[in-house]
């Protein structure tokens, strides 16, 4: 009898906050209702963007910001995006013949295999582990364990005055972003099509088609 009874109870279940939602808006009470993500519609939006943060879209298909703490992941995604403005600039500026003293004469896709060759990597991997040592891992920890602590990205570090304003930090986030995506796009066509700037089959004419007539 009490099984029986369980069983009913379950499947009458499922039924009862809709019957009582059809209840409270017959009766004119407020219902609750989930707020949903402003680039994701049919989701529901996640709490830590609110729109607050400069690049805010409320993007968060997979719901990371409620795992990962919303600073260390702004701190994260500020350091690709500004890696990436810089090498898409650099592989393209190599492509069109820009050379440092003493770097080899060769193309951004075989850059990297001639300077582990040749030993400039191993220069430039000790530089950037001495900036990471020395500003990257304590930035984390800091972020991590302070709550007052400066934004992600937030180095203090403006030495032309710019400031920080909300027009600045969307303008880099989203320029950022975009080297993200271009930097990923010049990788890959270079790689396929095996040529240099513009990285396509033809050249330019694939991009401006009169231009091969």
């Amino acid at each position: 009898m009490a099984l029986a009874l369980g069983a009913l109870s379950v499947g009458f279940a499922p039924q009862l906050p809709m019957q009582l939602s059809r209840q409270a808006s017959r009766m004119g009470s407020p219902v609750m209702e989930v707020k949903k993500s402003e680039a994701i519609p049919f989701l529901p939006a996640t709490a830590a963007l609110d729109g607050t943060m400069a690049g805010d879209k409320g993007f968060d298909p997979l719901r990371l910001t409620e795992v990962v703490p919303i600073q260390w992941a702004r701190e994260a995604e500020l350091k690709h995006a500004r890696v990436c403005m810089l090498a898409w600039a650099g592989w393209v500026a190599v492509d069109l013949g820009f050379r440092v003293p003493f770097a080899p004469a060769v193309s951004s896709l075989q850059a990297h295999d001639a300077c582990v060759e040749k030993g400039p990597m191993l220069g430039l991997l000790g530089l950037i582990a001495v900036l990471e040592i020395g500003a990257g891992i304590p930035k984390c920890f800091e972020l991590y364990n302070d709550p007052d602590a400066a934004p992600g990205g937030d180095y203090k570090f403006d030495p032309l005055g710019f400031g920080g304003s909300a027009d600045l930090q969307e303008k880099e986030i989203s320029n950022g972003r975009l080297a993200m995506l271009g930097f990923s796009g010049v990788v890959t066509q270079a790689v396929l099509t095996g040529n240099g700037f513009p990285y396509t089959y033809n050249g330019m004419s694939d991009i401006v088609p009169p231009l091969g007539m």
